[in-house]
């Protein structure tokens, strides 16, 4: 005879973006400050995956997440795509950071290197990037997912974004 598991639920609320007319005026990092004070609204992505911003300063973006079985793969390890969108987030959050107003950033290339595996019981992750190089066009920008509370290395990633106009500004 077959036992199956208990179905599980998980529900997860956003407010959704919604810039307002100055922040056309404001830096990328004037931005970052906005959701870490709670003036702005989150990333929907945030609260879908379980993971925010944490600080933030020029240069230099910092999530913390939590893994849990909502992630899980068919291997029973979580899915290597939470760690790049952790990674992701982080070094695009970091680009933002040095960009002036009217300027915004979209990833062009993501290299991601997944080093350890991470679990459903895994204890929060920490993830911190930071920019090596912010040009006219481009930016480029690392970042380490490690352990929040013992510091262990899970995956590393290095990020090109290109540099655009905002809506606006095309």
């Amino acid at each position: 005879m077959t036992h199956s598991p208990t179905a599980r639920t998980r529900t997860h609320t956003w407010t959704p973006p919604a810039p307002d007319a100055e922040d056309a005026h404001r830096s990328g990092l004037e931005l970052i400050q906005r959701v870490l004070d709670g003036r702005r609204p989150a990333p929907p992505i945030s609260s879908t995956l379980g993971f925010q911003l944490v600080d933030a300063a020029e240069g230099r973006a910092v999530f913390e997440g939590e893994p849990g079985e909502h992630l899980l793969n068919p291997m029973g390890t979580v899915h290597g795509g939470f760690l790049a969108t952790l990674l992701d987030s982080a070094l695009g959050s970091a680009v933002l950071t040095t960009l002036p107003a009217g300027r915004l950033y979209t990833t062009v290339q993501l290299g991601v290197h997944l080093v350890r595996p991470v679990f459903a019981d895994t204890p929060p992750l920490r993830c911190e990037g930071t920019v090596l190089h912010t040009g006219r066009t481009t930016a480029t920008a690392e970042a380490r997912v490690t352990g929040a509370a013992d510091g262990k290395l899970y995956a590393h990633a290095t990020t090109t974004c290109a540099i655009i106009g905002g809506p606006q500004g095309g």
